[in-house]
C-alpha cells in the first residue's frame, strides 16, 4: 500500500518557523528578492547547500510554506523525527528507488505546494560537484516554476558571520510538450548559472 504523504500541521509548522526565525536574529538573516517569489501554486526553490542551517534558513527568509526532502532515518530520532514531519518535510529513502522520491516531491507540487532541493546533492562548499537534473525533472513533469535562491554565510555560522540569502527571477521550461534530454541539461546548467550570480552578488555585497 502506497504511503500517504502527510500535510504539516499548520500549528506545528508556525511553532518550528518561529523558533527558527528566533535563531536567525543570531546570524543577522537578510533577505534580498522576495518580490520574486510567487506566493501560491506549485514552486521548486533550488538552492545551492553550504551547511546543515540551509533548509532552515532558507525556510525562514521564503515568504511562503515549504517543505523538503530528508533522509528517512530522522523520521525515527525522537522528538526530532515529529518535528520535521510537522514541517512538511517528507522521508526518502537515500539508497532506495529515485521514483519513490520523485511521486512525494510530486505529490506535493500537484498540490499547490513549494519544495526545497538542492541540486548539488549534498554540501559543497567549494561549488565543484557536479549538479544532478532532478530539477529539471521535477519542473518537466510538474510544470512548475523553478525560483533560484543562493545562501551565503551559513557555513561560517560557528563564527556568527551573517547570513543572507537571495532570491533571483522564476525559471520555466516549456510545458507544451515533454522535455528533451538536451533541454533537462541545459535547463540544469541554466538555473546552477542563476544560483551561483546571486551568491557572487552576496559575497560582492551588491544585493
Amino acid at each position: 500500500m502506497a504511503t500517504r504523504l502527510a500535510r504539516p500541521a499548520p500549528g506545528m509548522f508556525k511553532f518550528g518557523r518561529a523558533v527558527c526565525a528566533g535563531l536567525s536574529h543570531v546570524w543577522r538573516l537578510q533577505a534580498y528578492g522576495t518580490e520574486h517569489v510567487p506566493l501560491d501554486g506549485p514552486l521548486i526553490v533550488a538552492a545551492n547547500h553550504l551547511s546543515y542551517l540551509d533548509p532552515p534558513m532558507l525556510g525562514v527568509a521564503l515568504p511562503r510554506q515549504i517543505s523538503y526532502m530528508a533522509k528517512k532515518e530522522l523520521f525515527d530520532i525522537p522528538v526530532l523525527g515529529a518535528l520535521i514531519a510537522g514541517v512538511g518535510s517528507y522521508p526518502v529513502d537515500r539508497h532506495g528507488s529515485a521514483k519513490a522520491a520523485i511521486k512525494r516531491s510530486l505529490d506535493v507540487l500537484h498540490g499547490g505546494g513549494a519544495i526545497g532541493i538542492f541540486p548539488e546533492g549534498t554540501r559543497n562548499t567549494d561549488g565543484t560537484r557536479e549538479p544532478q537534473q532532478g530539477v529539471a525533472l521535477l519542473a518537466s513533469l510538474s510544470g512548475a516554476p523553478v525560483l533560484p535562491a543562493a545562501l551565503s554565510g551559513t557555513d561560517r555560522a560557528g563564527r556568527l558571520h551573517q547570513i543572507k540569502v537571495a532570491f533571483g527571477e522564476p525559471l520555466r521550461l516549456p510545458t507544451d510538450r515533454k522535455a528533451t534530454r538536451e533541454e533537462l541539461s541545459n535547463f540544469t546548467l541554466e538555473v546552477m548559472g542563476a544560483i551561483r550570480a546571486l551568491k557572487m552578488r552576496l559575497e560582492d555585497g551588491n544585493s
